[in-house]
């Protein structure tokens, strides 16, 4: 169960043999099943994963309930009637939340193909600790500094949150914004079984099929466990964007659309249960609209459409977004509630947004650079030690 942000105080390629149908933009691109094309970067992804932050940002700072509420301790006063049109828009941004999970079923799935469980465990480690560690200790540096807008966790409770285990322990999120990386590391777990047997066409469509099984029959299971494992507030978004990568991959087919229609399908009612359980400020027409021009513009990238985009800046927005969305709510919300005074509210939160993308630079080229590398390395050895004591 999706659990609602806590509350404001008031104070190399493997080759497979499954026959690939090509549409005419992969075929100017690739001459052989899950050849050439396979391994470009797509700087798109990297440029929609920026948008996908921005707009929660923009969202949690001037388009949530708790912000639109009278005397809330970030603006004081709802924040539709400080600055209407923005509101309207940024209600709305919640669903970057869902275009992420897309985009990582996606990302996850490209990366992954050819690689062994240790090399994926490693990968995640590296991409995920860093910036994630360094976000805890500014975010908790914040509250300490600047008290009285949001409830700081006892030492106990943030020191489990290094772990980035603290949901499956009960245990409350240093910055609410965390609860999305618990339903990643679900995914994770659950892929992980794939890499170990080693992806294929075949394997990957009989996991999306499995998974999305469980994930329509885990609600009405009543077993708890069963619930956590098959995550079905999250899994259809997920193998959404495992179905374009094999799009992306392999070529379009009826199977791939029929996987990616059933995601779509599950993914509009999971929408309107999130505005009726926790975002209550936008509506289920607009919200559906958005996430399917989403899905169909990831369709024209995993169908080689949007190939001819390679501007090097994308990689660089891309590298921004992981640390942007750790530290922006809580921190920004409480840099806001002590500027609210001084300037326009509309400039305020683009100045505050503008600060923590270059906050998030440094930290990619600062924090995450220097510490994946150290991590990578030490990993590395401990794998290959692990090796030999097997061996001896």
């Amino acid at each position: 169960m999706r659990q609602p942000l806590p509350p404001l105080t008031k104070a190399a390629t493997r080759t497979v043999s499954v026959p690939a149908r090509r549409s005419p933009a992969r075929a100017r691109h690739a001459a052989v099943p899950g050849g050439r094309r396979a391994g470009r970067r797509l700087y798109v992804i990297d440029g929609v994963r920026l948008v996908a932050a921005l707009m929660v940002a923009v969202h949690h700072y001037a388009g949530t309930r708790r912000m639109d509420r009278p005397g809330n301790a970030v603006w004081d006063r709802p924040v539709s009637e400080i600055m209407p049109t923005v509101f309207r828009f940024a209600s709305y941004g919640w669903i970057g939340v869902e275009i992420f999970f897309v985009i990582s079923g996606f990302v996850i799935c490209m990366s992954c193909w050819g690689r062994t469980p240790r090399q994926f465990f490693v990968s995640r480690v590296i991409r995920l600790y860093p910036a994630y560690w360094f976000a805890i200790a500014f975010t908790t540096a914040v509250l300490i500094a600047v008290p009285g807008v949001w409830e700081r966790l006892r030492l106990r409770e943030i020191l489990l949150n290094l772990t980035m285990l603290q949901s499956g322990s009960a245990v409350p999120n240093v910055d609410g914004v965390y609860w999305t990386l618990w339903s990643e590391l679900r995914f994770y777990l659950l892929f992980l079984v794939v890499v170990a047997m080693g992806l294929t066409y075949r394997r990957v469509v009989v996991f999306c099929c499995v998974w999305g099984a469980a994930a329509m029959l885990a609600p009405v299971s009543h077993f708890r466990l069963f619930e956590l494992v098959a995550n079905p507030e999250g899994a259809w978004y997920f193998i959404a964007g495992l179905a374009l990568y094999l799009m992306h991959r392999f070529g379009q087919d009826l199977l791939l659309w029929g996987i990616l229609a059933l995601a779509w399908l599950m993914g509009q009612m999971e929408l309107g249960e999130r505005i009726d359980e926790v975002e209550h400020v936008s509506g289920w027409r607009g919200s559906v609209v958005i996430f399917t021009v989403f899905l169909l513009f990831m369709v024209a990238v995993a169908l080689g459409y949007t190939d001819r985009i390679r501007w090097k800046w994308l990689v660089t927005a891309g590298a921004l977004t992981y640390p942007l969305y750790l530290l922006h709510y809580v921190a920004g919300t409480t840099l806001i509630s002590r500027l609210r005074d001084t300037m326009d509210p509309r400039l305020l939160v683009a100045v505050v947004i503008a600060g923590f993308c270059l906050l998030s630079w440094l930290v990619h080229r600062c924090v995450e650079r220097p510490v994946s590398r150290l991590l990578k390395s030490g990993l590395d050895t401990s794998f290959a030690r692990l090796r030999n004591a097997r061996a001896e």
